[in-house]
């Protein structure tokens, strides 16, 4: 009990409390902060401890060499990149060379709301990837990137007036947007690691079904997918939808009706026979996603073979 009390991460509720365990400087907002390594010293020893915060952080680095632990998994950021995490998410082993270039941005909660990116800020998938999942970004991203961060600087040294708020939303909902467009590149640049990723996919779907898994475990769940594949489940669905056009969901069905269509033409397996070996608890449910895919009932589909 006591090892676990040990190893349960410190939490962070305010970037304030943070800075100030870290002997960081007080943060010119107490809702947003940008720490810019070439102007605060951040060490191994800061970041050894496991720990989670109640806010967004962004943290782009540029020095090869850095290493972060995300849950179980281990990375190394050979080349440098980009992460982004949300609200809560544990980190610890974050270790980084004396000489990072680079800055951290940490954004609280509290400080979208009433702005529509409080409900868009949801939809960038990268906040739910894991450090394995960085962003490796090109000169020219780069360049992108740290003009942003140099405005979100600039501004937050800059007297606080009626529109300091609204210009800092814009340049944040301008920096997602350019890191979810130069994901969408990545997943093109890096199509031989994410093809072989796909490929590692199909097969994993391809045994769930004929090796008699579906039937003892039931339908295949995107969360054990993206375990299995050791990726998170947003990434594994935004790589499959920029390289296939669908999500995880829409090729665990289609592979399932593929498989369910083989099974229909040459067995004589009742529907519900083949319900439960596709994992489905109710034959109900199995015949009607299968109308909902192919326009016909089981039965009408073997009909048509006879």
């Amino acid at each position: 009990m006591k090892g676990e009390q040990r190893n349960k991460p410190r939490v962070y509720q305010s970037i304030t409390e943070m800075q100030r365990a870290f002997g960081l400087p007080q943060p010119l907002h107490p809702l947003i902060s940008m720490l810019d390594y070439s102007k605060v010293r951040i060490t191994n020893e800061m970041l050894a401890a496991p720990f989670a915060m109640d806010f967004y952080n962004i943290t782009y680095n540029e020095s090869a060499g850095c290493r972060m632990k995300y849950g179980q998994t281990t990375y190394d950021f050979d080349e440098g990149g980009m992460f982004f995490t949300s609200p809560g998410q544990p980190l610890t082993g974050f270790q980084t060379p004396n000489d990072s270039v680079g800055f951290t941005l940490l954004v609280h909660p509290d400080f979208l709301r009433h702005y529509q990116l409080d409900t868009k800020i949801k939809n960038y998938g990268f906040f739910s990837y894991s450090v394995t999942e960085s962003l490796h970004v090109s000169d020219k991203e780069k360049s992108i990137i740290t003009n942003i961060a140099k405005n979100i600087s600039d501004e937050l040294e800059t007297a606080i007036d009626d529109l300091s708020q609204d210009v800092l939303i814009s340049h944040l909902e301008l920096l997602f947007n350019y890191s979810q467009r130069f994901y969408k590149r990545q997943f093109i640049t890096r199509k031989s690691i994410n093809n072989a990723l796909l490929e590692k996919f199909d097969l994993l779907l391809h045994t769930y079904f004929n090796d008699e898994t579906a039937l003892l475990k039931g339908l295949p769940t995107v969360q054990y997918l993206a375990d299995e594949l050791q990726v998170s489940p947003r990434y594994l669905g935004d790589m499959l939808r920029a390289l296939t056009g669908h999500n995880t969901q829409q090729h665990i069905h289609n592979k399932l009706i593929e498989k369910a269509k083989e099974v229909l033409a040459i067995s004589d397996l009742t529907v519900g026979e083949i319900a439960y070996m596709l994992g489905f608890e109710h034959p109900q449910s199995f015949s009607k996603l299968f109308k909902s895919k192919t326009n016909s009932s089981p039965l009408e589909f073997r009909a048509s073979f006879n």
